[in-house]
């Protein structure tokens, strides 16, 4: 697969100076076109202030303050998303790259109807075609979504939960865009609409052919519906891999800690587990490996020295990790470290 869009050492701080908190810390990912790639982890891990920090939409006081996000068009040259300027980045949101807010309630303008919210983004980017032409594209993605035109003329304020999410997603594929961030959008939903508009969503994408990245705390969520997953903690991706690998064998004892807090999708049933203590405090994080404090398998090199992501020793290339349980040849390690008892 070709990649669409390249992250590379992106970092990302919440204030500058002494006082600054770096949120996001080095992090390179891929998404390659056609992909479902999720991202999981706790609250507080940094993955809505990485898709913010791809999309732009960093809210003061957050700052990009390195790295890259390359996008690579169908046609035409790869470009670094944090080098357009703003003309050029208001032509390339929602047209090359959309966003999937998790509140629904509060990401759509209360006072204005669906008809009018979706109209609007065809008129911002596409100014030359008609009003037919609009008012077909948005019957045709709302009928995509599963919403009858009939809801046209409602406010938020009329429709559900699951509606108002939907509506959500329709518009951001009324432009097309080749790359849908979809943070946390089920949160809020039962789980029968969760699954609902999950299996929806692996319909349009093969209709559509568009990548995702769909980030949420329910890693057993990702498990189905992702190609890859990665995983996020305290600002870094300590682990990543194809799904059905990290949902099998998961390398990191972080990742393991959160397939153990979610009751299985299949199978016997087993205790949950969950992970004792609490996430890193951002401004004050621990030395070594940010996950050791909480660890049930750490040893003296996690609490002095930082693993480095990279291919694990015993494992495929697809795979990657940050653990010293698992050190690799870039970590200067070639043997597998046994894991103390």
């Amino acid at each position: 697969m070709n990649e669409v869009l390249e992250i590379r050492n992106l970092t990302v701080h919440y204030g500058l100076g002494t006082r600054g908190v770096r949120a996001v810390r080095d992090v390179s990912l891929t998404l390659h076109r056609g992909e479902v790639l999720g991202l999981a982890g706790e609250s507080g891990s940094g993955k809505s202030t990485l898709a913010y920090g791809v999309t732009r939409l960093l809210p003061p006081p957050g700052v990009i303050t390195g790295g890259q996000v390359i996008y690579h068009p169908q046609n035409g040259e790869p470009f670094d998303v944090l080098k357009l300027t703003d003309r050029q980045l208001r032509a390339f949101r929602w047209a090359r790259t959309a966003i999937v807010f998790q509140g629904a309630m509060n990401s759509l303008n209360p006072v204005h109807t669906v008809a009018a919210q979706l109209t609007d983004a065809l008129t911002a980017h596409e100014p030359v075609l008609t009003r037919s032409q609009k008012a077909a594209r948005v019957r045709e993605v709302l009928d995509l979504v599963g919403i009858s035109a009939e809801r046209l003329g409602s406010y938020p304020h009329q429709l559900s939960g699951g509606m108002r999410q939907r509506v959500m997603i329709a518009m951001a594929l009324v432009l097309r865009p080749e790359v849908v961030i979809m943070d946390e959008p089920t949160t809020a939903l039962d789980v029968v609409m969760q699954r609902q508009i999950l299996s929806q969503l692996v319909v349009l994408r093969e209709q559509m052919g568009f990548s995702v990245v769909f980030i949420t705390h329910d890693l057993s969520l990702l498990v189905e519906f992702s190609d890859r997953i990665a995983i996020m903690y305290g600002g870094r991706i300590v682990e990543q891999g194809p799904a059905r690998d990290l949902y099998t064998d998961p390398l990191h004892p972080y990742s393991a800690g959160l397939l153990g807090s979610f009751p299985p999708l299949r199978g016997p049933r087993r205790e949950l587990t969950g992970i004792p203590g609490s996430p890193p405090d951002l401004s004050a994080m621990p030395t070594g490996c940010s996950f050791h404090p909480r660890c049930p398998q750490a040893f003296d090199k996690c609490r002095s020295r930082l693993p480095v992501l990279g291919p694990p020793a015993l494992a495929t290339e697809e795979r990657e990790v940050a653990c010293w349980l698992h050190p690799g040849e870039q970590q200067g390690e070639r043997q597998v470290l046994s894991m103390p008892r």
